[in-house]
């Protein structure tokens, strides 16, 4: 019944980060923009929570950030990202890697210099901590899959006294799909043919491990409390291969994490 080896994404699973998104976009927006402070605006905050779900990685956030500054409508964000997106990078001539390396040097140093305060924008969903400790002291393998850069979520995890090893953590550095972690761990695990299961709150990330023939075996759920919208839902929902869990039953025993 239990699973050998736990693999969960960390941003939408285990941590909810909203909060700390969109201050971050907005140091790096001020930058890649230039300019001094946006427009108090609490529309842009409430907006950029709601449309998260749209975000593949973290580039796009200053992105997104700025088709709500451009009146983008957020009906048309939520139902066609993609062409927003790269109509805004195309027409602007925006460096992805700019991008990202913006991001990342703000949060960077925020931590450097404030680190309790880049701390405190970070929620950990109830029960999630707990079932965790419970996963890392039992013979399960735990891993986190993610496209956050693995020294942030080191950070926040050593705040909740929570040690991983450095191969525990798999972050956006590592530069790969979920799918081809999750075929290396499996290579790596102790045992031949471990049984894993991957919880994941983007239903997309779990399509493109679904596709994967040689991991027809990885057991794949979708957490509903996550960054997802009701439509990806719905669409797990009606996924045989794909299970829709609650928050409550992810704190419970790993029986219940399949009814």
């Amino acid at each position: 019944m239990f699973p050998q080896i736990l693999a969960s994404d960390f941003d939408g699973v285990i941590c909810d980060g909203l909060i700390e998104y969109y201050a971050s976009t907005e140091k790096a927006y001020k930058k890649i923009w230039n300019q001094e402070q946006l427009t108090a605006n609490n529309d842009l905050a409430n907006n950029f929570y709601r449309l998260r779900p749209v975000i593949e990685t973290g580039w796009e956030m200053p992105v997104l950030l700025r088709a709500l500054v451009l009146k983008y409508a957020p009906e048309k964000i939520l139902t066609a990202w993609h062409d927003v997106r790269d109509e805004i990078v195309n027409r602007e001539q925006l460096d992805k890697k700019y991008c990202t390396q913006t991001l990342d040097g703000e949060r960077d140093n925020w931590i450097k210099n404030d680190l309790n305060d880049w701390l405190k924008l970070h929620r950990f969903y109830p029960g999630v901590l707990n079932k965790i400790r419970q996963v890392i002291n039992s013979e399960i393998q735990f891993y986190i899959v993610t496209t956050k850069e693995g020294r942030f979520v080191k950070q926040l995890l050593q705040q909740q006294g929570i040690e991983l090893n450095e191969t525990q953590i798999i972050g956006k550095e590592f530069k790969r799909p979920k799918y081809e972690t999750l075929r290396i761990i499996r290579d790596n695990a102790t045992e031949s043919n471990a049984k894993i299961w991957f919880i994941e709150d983007r239903i997309q990330a779990l399509k493109q491990v679904q596709q994967q023939p040689d991991l027809k075996n990885v057991k794949l759920f979708l957490a509903d409390w996550g960054y997802n919208t009701e439509p990806e839902r719905n669409l797990a929902k009606s996924d045989r291969d794909i299970q829709l869990m609650s928050l409550s039953q992810f704190s419970q025993d790993f029986a219940l994490w399949l009814q």
